[in-house]
């Protein structure tokens, strides 16, 4: 079926109306705005991104100093601990000390006692 030189000149007349509603042959100045919205929605979608980055790295960073200062509790409680036990140790050495000096004491006054007997 062959087109008639009417049937062209109709559909050239209306190509143009019948793309438009098929938003295909949308003028340039109008497919340039719907650019421009778009990109400001992206860019404000990108600020919006980088603002809720930007909340999440301060929220880690509290929770680094909040680490931190229980790291230092922990620091100051193992430094007392290490005292406590230093202290225990110099205690108990002097008590070493003073039975290894009784029991020499002691072997001494066997070996004499046996030389003696």
């Amino acid at each position: 079926m062959a087109l008639s030189q009417d049937d062209i000149q109709f559909i050239k007349a209306h190509m143009g109306e019948w793309l438009a509603e098929q938003s295909l042959g949308k003028p340039s100045f109008v497919y340039e705005i719907e650019l421009r919205e778009r990109m400001v929605r992206v860019e404000e979608a990108l600020k919006h991104q980088g603002e809720l980055m930007r909340q999440g790295f301060e929220q880690m960073e509290k929770r680094f100093e909040q680490m931190e200062r229980r790291f230092e509790q922990m620091e100051r409680r193992f430094d007392q601990s290490d005292k406590r036990f230093e202290d225990l140790i110099k205690r108990h050495d002097h008590q070493f000390m003073w039975l290894i000096g009784f029991i020499t004491t002691i072997a001494a006054l066997i070996i004499a006692a046996g030389k003696w007997l």
